[in-house]
């Protein structure tokens, strides 16, 4: 069975995947290249916004394990964080969303400004579309850093299926992928779930992928 790198090699695909196998298209370009130009960054805290897998996580990964930082989830802020929040220079708050305590937050915001540290949050939503009821904080999203992740284009779509369906041992036909993309609604969590479903059915039915199985699973 051929590996990832030898069927990325066959679709001429293998240059673009990045540390630890993230992929850089048009819809992420930007936001990779910013982390990694950390810390000439205009402004110290950036939001990295995005749909649901489409790789904010993985991003916030390669840029702790290249610049070393800490990681709190915004669900499990507290008082007590930011006695570990102060020996980082680089701070990372993953999934920022309006079921927040917004005093926290805004707390979280002075200590990076007064510390001369970096925050790092990820949302669905851009920070500045967020209606937080806190004026102040209001005020203070503005003045963040904005990296948008756009939903996949053709070339990511493509990589995605590829790796996902490659992970799971799986060889698809190129043709395959074409099709499911002109089909598929162009957004990260329907591309996953997609695949999470017609890897069920392959197992279920104990046969590859055929172009049947595909219109099963999309017409479901």
């Amino acid at each position: 069975m051929k590996n990832l790198n030898q069927l990325l090699l066959d679709f001429d695909f293998e240059q673009n995947f990045k540390d630890d196998d993230f992929y850089v298209s048009k819809s992420n370009f930007y936001t990779f290249e910013l982390i990694h130009k950390w810390p000439n960054w205009e402004k110290n805290i950036l939001n990295i916004s995005g749909e649901k897998f489409s790789g904010k996580t993985h991003l916030v990964n390669i840029f702790l394990k290249k610049f070393n930082g800490i990681r709190i989830e915004t669900d499990l802020l507290n008082n007590e964080s930011f006695k570990s929040v102060r020996i980082y220079q680089n701070i990372i708050l993953e999934d920022l969303s309006l079921d927040v305590d917004e005093k926290l937050i805004y707390t979280l915001f002075n200590l990076v400004d007064q510390n001369n540290k970096f925050l790092i949050i990820t949302s669905k939503k851009p920070i500045v579309e967020m209606n937080f009821k806190l004026k102040d904080l209001r005020s203070r999203t503005k003045n963040c850093l904005l990296a948008k992740i756009d939903i996949p284009d053709d070339e990511l779509m493509f990589a995605l299926i590829l790796k996902n369906f490659s992970d799971r041992q799986i060889i698809i036909d190129k043709k395959l992928i074409d099709f499911i993309i002109k089909r598929i609604d162009r957004s990260y969590d329907k591309i996953f779930e997609f695949i999470y479903k017609i890897d069920e059915l392959s197992l279920k039915k104990k046969k590859r992928i055929d172009i049947k199985s595909i219109k099963e699973v999309l017409k479901a």
